[in-house]
């Protein structure tokens, strides 16, 4: 059942030529569901001892990532006792049946947890950067390019911190290395809303746009706060943009569909 809330968008132009591709964004919080408040303390333990509602709450999880292309995942565990010692992301990929995925561990706590981001993809990159934030803090983001030369595809996904000046440094380093890049979308969970001065400045910086900030995501069952977000460089077309009720998360996930311009080759 997909209860979405879809964002207003002009599609009122002609398409033209051009591939689409199907995007979403989610953080999964290690596998918990968390449907109240209360949860946050009767369901804890979750976050360091195993459970076999995990694995039930990942099947459902991997049943809406199918209909994508492109997948970017926060609070992933890459294999710690939490998990029992599965790799999250590399589960949800066989589950769903992508055939490219990547890890990036940000905070390695041993047995204990393995924080991670994943990316999970149809498409074969012909380069994946993994980079750790500043100031160190356990934050990550993975950029991974589909084509060559000036018409590649730039796609980030990243985890920012709580913290607004860690997001402020942290966000001024990924505008760094996508300062060349003319087709970008960079998803993930931002920590912040649409109308702070780090995010408006993050935006008009690199020529992006958010197409659906109206649509709040936190906490998955009451949400008041947009901070998962897909931003998207004016190159590409937003043909849909949707924030989708599933709370299998205490975030809701977030998804685009975009039309890619004919130059840009992807491999498949």
């Amino acid at each position: 059942m997909d209860r979405s809330e879809a964002a207003s968008i002009d599609t009122s132009s002609s398409l033209g030529a051009g591939q689409r591709l199907h995007l979403l964004s989610y953080n999964i919080q290690a596998g918990i569901d968390t449907s109240h408040f209360r949860d946050y303390l009767t369901k804890g333990w979750r976050h360091v001892l195993p459970s076999r509602h995990r694995i039930q709450n990942l099947d459902r999880i991997a049943q809406i990532l199918r209909g994508y292309d492109l997948v970017g995942l926060q609070e992933v565990d890459a294999g710690s006792l939490r998990s029992g010692f599965v790799d999250m992301t590399e589960y949800l990929a066989h589950r769903a049946g992508y055939p490219y995925w990547y890890r990036q561990v940000n905070r390695d706590i041993g047995m204990i947890a393995q924080n991670s981001n994943g990316f999970l993809s149809r498409l074969a990159p012909t380069r994946v950067s993994k980079y750790r934030l500043p100031p160190g803090n356990g934050r990550g983001a993975m950029v991974l390019e589909f084509g060559e030369g000036d018409d590649a595809l730039h796609v980030c996904t990243l985890h920012l911190a709580l913290s607004r000046r860690h997001r402020r440094r942290q966000l001024d380093f990924i505008a760094e290395r996508l300062r060349h890049a003319e087709h970008v979308v960079v998803m993930g969970d931002l920590n912040t809303s649409c109308d702070t001065t780090e995010f408006r400045h993050f935006v008009e910086r690199n020529g992006l746009r958010e197409p659906g900030c109206s649509k709040p995501t936190f906490p998955s069952w009451r949400p008041v706060r947009r901070i998962d977000h897909i931003l998207v460089s004016d190159s590409l077309q937003v043909l849909n943009a949707r924030v989708l009720d599933y709370p299998f998360s205490d975030h809701l996930p977030v998804c685009v569909e975009l039309l890619i311009p004919e130059r840009i080759h992807l491999a498949a």
